[in-house]
């Protein structure tokens, strides 16, 4: 969420307070530790990996966009870089007009409510669709790797927790969650 992603830190530690706060990103980080941990020892061959990202617009600027946010201290970023300098391929996941959407949202939801209480943005509902716009991402983000995942190749998803993309993907693509999910 880029701009936003102080005032809704702050949000947070408004409602969870300093304690409840700390432990949050304690468990964030012992999550990320678990994942790199799992992806070390996987024995891929990534020639034929490809990587999606939660947030990632296809856009045609993806490396840049990686190689900018794990250069800001992004520790998901920096574990994609790593496996695509062993040579996975990164691709765009997710459409432009709707993360732009959610950050409309979620720039009115904090605005609306001072910061403080306010419901995850992608849980509200675009008017036009009549849907949620996290389902909406969560159908885009399937149709792209339905299209793009190619017959003996392994694709790994980098998606935050509230999204459910699995349900929309091809019968043809096997699920690992390597990490036990919650």
């Amino acid at each position: 969420m880029g701009a936003l992603r102080l005032p809704i830190a702050r949000a947070a530690r408004m409602k969870l307070g300093q304690r409840g706060w700390q432990r949050k990103v304690r468990a964030v980080e012992q999550i990320w530790m678990e994942i790199e941990r799992v992806l070390r020892n996987l024995k891929l061959p990534y020639g034929q990996v490809r990587l999606y990202q939660d947030g990632l617009p296809v856009c045609g600027r993806e490396e840049a966009i990686v190689a900018e946010l794990a250069g800001a201290g992004s520790r998901n970023h920096r574990i994609l870089l790593d496996l695509m300098a062993r040579g996975a391929t990164l691709m765009g996941t997710e459409a432009w007009e709707l993360l732009k959407e959610e950050y409309r949202l979620a720039q009115e939801s904090l605005a609306s409510q001072g910061g403080a209480g306010t419901p995850a943005p992608s849980a509200v509902r675009s008017p036009a669709a009549g849907e949620s716009i996290l389902e909406q991402r969560d159908r885009f983000i399937a149709r792209r790797i339905n299209e793009t995942l190619k017959e003996g190749e392994t694709g790994i998803l980098f998606l935050g927790m509230l999204h459910s993309v699995e349900r929309h993907l091809s019968q043809d693509i096997r699920v690992i969650y390597p990490c036990h999910r919650r």
